[in-house]
């Protein structure tokens, strides 16, 4: 697989000069040829939110996407599948639904089939809409994320699991580095053929959900999704090795051999760094002794960084509830917007964080 990344400043969501950027990242990166394929354009949609909260995809690269494959003589289909997929998900918020119907591509809903395929070392369903195209193409949003510390081209494939199945690995992978394994194995099954990462406009802070807004004035492409996470958690000042999906993907060498085979194509990325851009910690790794004792001593999980519930901004919705995994939290019985955490049940995968619209769930540790 190929490792040039194309990289373009970009400083406002501007169509015209969005979509002449487009067709230049996609020809420098040696993106496939779509003429006469039916492509399925993946964006990423963690939540139906406002473009304003830079959570997902803007719609704006959405649509000159669909525009420049249709140009280039593709059929279109565009989808994605965020954790709470119900029928009442629609994609009218994000704007991208908005967007696809304007352009007469074709909105594709990822939890009406699925497939079983075996990732790893265990079979999960992913949506069967990968079997019934010629071309994927994922179209990413430069985020933070609590958990994984960093979210791009990689981090974007999960949206192939439909809705609640996602949630359940979590529980198979409880921690960050056994959970960047699955998402290596879950690359190495679906292998999406092109990528394009929106970072116009970044999410900071605690993501990939719940952060700030962040400008970034970049658009990146590649074939390869290891080597443009690579170079764009640089841009935002991270060490690309302590991203665990990087770090594991590199060491299984399919997609990358050596961080200096990645060829840069426009930008300079060490030119545009953004030195304040608020990253999550890596933390440091405990010892296994340590680790050990802390497993079985309920005090010192308390020392573990954990969702803590703001009651004051709870709206009572539940969404953190119906989510968990492993079935932790529940509601006071005398007052509907205070959630109870079962500390010895929780494994700190964070999706109650995730899925908050309110930013009524920080993680920190919270001794008392």
């Amino acid at each position: 697989m190929g490792s040039t990344v194309a990289v373009q400043r970009c400083f406002e969501y501007n169509p015209e000069e969005i979509a002449k950027h487009i067709a230049w990242l996609y020809t420098e990166s040696d993106g496939p040829d779509p003429a006469g394929k039916t492509i399925l354009l993946k964006p990423n949609i963690l939540s139906d939110d406002e473009p304003v909260r830079a959570t997902t995809t803007h719609p704006v690269v959405v649509e000159a996407v669909i525009m420049y494959l249709q140009s280039r003589g593709a059929t279109v289909f565009v989808g994605d599948s965020p954790t709470f997929d119900t029928q009442k998900f629609t994609g009218e918020k994000s704007g991208i639904r908005q967007v696809v119907n304007k352009c007469g591509a074709t909105w594709v809903r990822f939890n009406d089939a699925a497939i079983l395929r075996k990732v790893g070392n265990t079979e999960i369903k992913i949506t069967a809409l990968i079997t019934k195209v010629d071309l994927i193409i994922s179209l990413s949003k430069l985020k933070n994320h609590e958990l994984m510390i960093f979210s791009g081209a990689m981090k974007n494939i999960f949206g192939f699991v439909p809705a609640f199945n996602k949630a359940m690995q979590h529980v198979k992978y409880p921690d960050r580095y056994k959970f960047g394994k699955f998402f290596v194995d879950l690359e190495e099954v679906i292998k999406p053929h092109f990528h394009i990462m929106d970072g116009i406009v970044a999410l900071e802070g605690p993501g990939p959900g719940n952060g700030y807004p962040k400008k970034v004035n970049v658009l990146l492409a590649s074939v390869n999704p290891l080597a443009l996470d690579i170079i764009a958690s640089r841009i935002v000042g991270y060490n690309p090795l302590e991203i665990p999906i990087n770090k594991i993907a590199l060491e299984r060498g399919f997609l990358l051999k050596n961080i200096n085979d990645i060829i840069i194509k426009g930008t300079d990325p060490d030119t545009i760094v953004v030195r304040d851009f608020k990253r999550i910690s890596k933390g440091s790794e405990a010892g296994i002794i340590f680790k050990y004792i802390k497993k079985k001593t309920p005090f010192l999980r308390r020392f573990n960084e954990r969702p803590v519930f703001n009651s004051k901004l709870c709206i009572g919705c539940s969404k953190c509830i119906d989510i968990c995994p492993v079935k932790t939290l529940r509601f006071d019985n005398k007052k509907k917007n205070k959630v109870l955490v079962n500390e010895a049940r929780c494994i700190h995968c964070y999706c109650c964080h995730e899925v908050c619209r309110e930013r009524a769930i920080e993680i920190k540790r919270k001794v008392f």
